[in-house]
């Protein structure tokens, strides 16, 4: 679900297996990580202020009329699903470019990269069960595990891989369809109350969540097992492995033609968004019945995730290029540099907000107010970043993974004399756009 966490640093590859330097950085590839994690937090902040159901289907709870309808609307069109496909991409192709720095220096890049993911799933599981059930980082750090086995395999032969696990999903979800179509009454009544929980059980949830830290345990440790199913892995599976293969093809480079990006884009408002759209069209005309949409009706998403989220690349990618846009862009380049910072912020912030060991606040904000939450999020999100690496290199939590990572304290504070001559911004005119190409 949440997406969120495509945090793995992006490099370019050099002749030793210590982090990488500021200049090794790829800006448009920040950029895009930042961008991403601000806009899975629309998604997501439903999973934090209603009941967990709500994010699956929006007819489980809240009011869905007026503005409210037309704030999940565009998030179901334009976020969900999409920028968990960026994230895992991205995470796929910082697997390949990290692994060939280290590999690069003659030495083994297994231990280290076991290391990362071993870290990372530990982070995840406190996320999930001491924090919020949402989270994706378990699931990233699995998939990281396997999917290093494949760095070293052409491109083509990734992306056939990547097609075959990106089809089991719907190869189940017909499969279910054609069960529900024939399913006896009782099965499908269980189905029904658990795609549209009934008055009672809504009430215990949401009486959970307002109570204390404790007693939303009762739920947050199921949820958390049920978002950890592996159902999700063969999506992400495939996900990490198209980003290593267009890694390697050099596609989140800036040697692209800018015709590329605006045929992903021209792709995904022609075709990605009317698919998306027919789904919800289908999805209200069988009244979200979970026969119909928990099966069927998740499959229009879910193919045109893919078309949608590769105009969102090309969109970015392009405005990563534009000087006019510069000052966004740099802004955007810090939040995706803190990006593992950032999400697991985004998620101390919303709980605070709707739990009961904050404000209390959960069930009680409409769809409107919420999107009002994320822009303040957003506004906060895009001035501390920057100005958090005016003093230091990294994120706090980046620079503890980083630490666990290569087994030893790195360096965090920013060396003075940089940060003057920089003036704590991002190097995208300093020398040009060279130091930034990647080079599979």
């Amino acid at each position: 679900m949440s997406a969120a966490a495509a945090v793995v640093e992006l490099t370019t590859p050099n002749r030793t297996a210590e982090p990488a330097e500021e200049k090794e950085r790829i800006v448009a590839i920040d950029v895009l990580r930042g961008f991403a994690i601000l806009c899975i937090l629309p998604m997501n902040i439903q999973a934090f202020s209603m009941i967990l159901d709500a994010y699956f289907n929006p007819m489980a709870y809240g009011d869905l009329h007026g503005a409210n309808y037309w704030v999940w609307m565009l998030s179901h069109v334009l976020i969900d699903e999409k920028f968990l496909t960026i994230f895992a991409m991205l995470f796929g192709a910082g697997i390949l470019l990290m692994t060939s720095r280290v590999e690069a220096s003659g030495r083994g890049s297994a231990a280290l990269h076991y290391r990362r993911m071993g870290s990372l799933i530990v982070f995840g599981l406190l996320h999930a069960y001491l924090l919020w059930c949402g989270d994706i980082l378990v699931l990233y750090g699995v998939c990281g595990l396997l999917v290093y086995l494949l760095r070293k395999r052409r491109p083509r032969t990734l992306l056939i891989l990547a097609v075959l696990c990106l089809s089991v999903m719907p190869f189940f979800l017909v499969r279910g369809g054609r069960w529900a179509s024939h399913a006896p009454a009782a099965q499908l009544q269980k189905l029904e109350d658990n795609w549209k929980p009934p008055a009672p059980e809504v009430a215990r949830e949401v009486a959970a969540y307002r109570g204390s830290w404790l007693t939303q345990m009762t739920y947050r440790i199921p949820q958390a097992r049920q978002m950890e199913a592996p159902g999700y892995l063969f999506r992400l599976f495939g996900l990490m492995l198209t980003g290593m293969a267009l890694f390697k093809l050099g596609f989140f480079s800036r040697k692209p033609s800018p015709k590329l990006y605006l045929a992903l884009i021209g792709m995904a408002l022609f075709l990605g968004v009317p698919i998306t759209l027919y789904g919800v069209r289908v999805d209200f005309a069988h009244n979200w019945d979970a026969g119909f949409s928990v099966f069927y009706g998740r499959l229009y998403n879910y193919g045109a995730s893919l078309l949608i989220s590769f105009g969102w690349i090309g969109l970015v990618m392009l405005a990563s290029r534009a000087t006019a846009l510069t000052s966004i862009t740099q802004k955007l380049a810090a939040v995706g540099r803190m990006a593992f910072t950032n999400y697991i912020m985004q998620s101390v912030i919303c709980t605070t907000i709707f739990y009961g060991h904050g404000f209390g606040l959960f069930g009680k904000v409409p769809r409107t107010g919420q999107f009002g939450i994320v822009v303040a999020i957003w506004i906060f999100q895009l001035m501390i970043s920057p100005i958090w690496l005016r003093y230091f290199q990294f994120g706090p939590l980046e620079w503890l993974w980083r630490c666990l990572t290569y087994w030893q304290l790195e360096p965090i504070r920013r060396n003075a004399q940089l940060a003057l001559s920089h003036g704590g911004r991002s190097e995208f005119h300093r020398e040009g756009t060279k130091a930034y190409e990647l080079h599979p």
